[in-house]
């Protein structure tokens, strides 16, 4: 994996300084998003949920919340497309992607990356594990706040089997321009709509990776 060895200490490197400054200069965005989001509907301003990370370790992904309070009584649910359980708020911060914004403070601690996997909630590791060959190889990397998978169109409720390629192939092919590209792309996206799934030349080596090997 290229995931490993001496210039994984700048990579963690430009985490901590893109996750400072991100919090720095995006703190009163994020004041104004709390305060929002507890005028709106009871509950917390956060939302707190257990993933999984590097080497199979889970830790605790914070996000503005972004649905009602009672959305997992139930237990935890898949997010999909228009959930219903979404407030008018929390559909805009997704929109947007501001509800990913205190993921800043999981970077900062070292428990997640600005790019990388997008981590995935333990109960659907276990399933994916069991169907998808090669899934649990993603956690070779620390988990990311934007991936290759998601600036190629493939977040929320998408294949994961296609994520798993894109996930695999970033951590076989990774560098620091790669992890600047994904980061320029995705604000791209965001400031353009986000969410649309764009082509490019590198997407057919990702689909070339059979999962299987």
């Amino acid at each position: 994996y290229a995931l490993r060895g001496y210039l994984l200490v700048f990579k963690r490197m430009m985490d901590i300084v893109g996750a400072g400054m991100g919090l720095v200069f995006l703190s009163p965005l994020m004041v104004l998003v709390a305060i929002a989001i507890k005028l709106e509907s009871p509950g917390g301003v956060f939302f707190i949920q257990e993933r999984m990370g590097l080497d199979g370790k889970p830790f605790k992904i914070i996000k503005f919340r972004s649905m009602r309070n009672d959305a997992e009584k139930h237990g935890p649910g898949w997010t999909v497309s228009d959930d219903p359980r979404q407030t008018r708020l929390g559909r805009w911060l997704r929109r947007v992607e501001v509800d990913e914004l205190p993921q800043l403070l999981n970077v900062l601690l070292g428990e997640m990356s600005l790019v990388g996997p997008r981590p995935e909630q333990v109960p659907y590791v276990q399933e994916f594990r069991r169907t998808i060959p090669r899934y649990m190889d993603r956690h070779h990397a620390k988990a990311g706040m934007t991936g290759w998978a998601q600036v190629n169109g493939l977040r929320g409720d998408t294949s994961v089997t296609e994520r798993t390629k894109f996930d695999l192939w970033y951590i076989e092919n990774w560098s620091l321009l790669l992890d600047i590209k994904i980061l320029v792309r995705t604000l791209w996206q965001i400031f353009n709509g986000g969410n649309k799934q764009q082509e490019l030349n590198e997407n057919e080596q990702a689909a070339e990776i059979v999962v299987g090997d």
